[in-house]
């Protein structure tokens, strides 16, 4: 598989990482307190997230075989964009002979192109906005923090009809450490579990990020690691 569908499904874990967003209208809704303070909180997470540098492996496996392994580092550009540079990529060879080795070729266009909008399908989860926020925030229940103080937050219908989200946030940082989607797409059913682990600097990040797609015996597997402040 060619390296532009993993980069751009890597650029997945940045996404949910950061979650970035604007100043909002201090209308009254319900939750808001709550809301502006996660809002604060990944604000705050998005700048420092910028001093830093990281690994980034991506592995996409097709019927329980695996298809491609990326490995990249991931640094931000002076445009504040993320920059990927290839360290490592290992994919299956193509069959011989000039038919079926056109056809594998279609077969790998066609699931590049897949990921590729699936990746831009599933930013919406992201919650770009502090609009898309609120909305979550204000539509779901707040239970009393759990076991080791965490929130508990889950929601339906939030990009899609049917789909479901849940957040695990810290009571007191307010931090992102788990999330879960259940959505569809095309018609397939996908599955989404990312894993978030936090520096004693603070920084809270997607360690892993776990995509399936049952309809296609697709997984799709992103672990980000070994963490470096640029600035020291």
């Amino acid at each position: 598989m060619k390296t532009a569908s993993i980069k751009l499904n890597s650029c997945l874990g940045v996404a949910l990482c950061a979650m970035l967003t604007a100043h909002f209208a201090s209308a009254q809704v319900a939750n808001e307190g709550l809301a502006n303070q996660i809002i604060a909180a990944r604000q705050k997470n998005a700048a420092l997230m910028k001093q830093y540098s990281w690994n980034c492996r991506t592995e996409i496996s097709e019927n329980g075989e695996t298809k491609d392994t990326r490995i990249d580092t991931v640094t931000f550009g002076p445009d504040g964009q993320p920059q990927h540079t290839l360290l490592n990529d290992q994919h299956n060879p193509l069959p011989g002979g000039f038919f079926r080795k056109r056809i594998a070729e279609k077969e790998r266009e066609k699931m590049e192109q897949y990921l590729k909008d699936l990746r831009g399908f599933l930013h919406q989860y992201t919650l770009p906005s502090a609009g898309k926020i609120i909305d979550f925030i204000s539509k779901t229940s707040i239970p009393a923090p759990g076991p080791g103080g965490v929130l508990q937050l889950s929601g339906g219908s939030v990009v899609i009809p049917g789909d479901t989200v849940s957040l695990s946030v810290d009571a007191t940082t307010r931090q992102t450490q788990r999330m879960t989607i259940m959505t569809f797409f095309n018609g397939d059913e996908v599955n989404v579990t990312i894993t978030f682990k936090t520096l004693k600097t603070g920084l809270n990040y997607a360690a892993y990020i776990q995509m399936n797609v049952p309809d296609k015996n697709l997984t799709v597997l992103i672990q980000n690691y070994d963490y470096i402040n640029q600035n020291g």
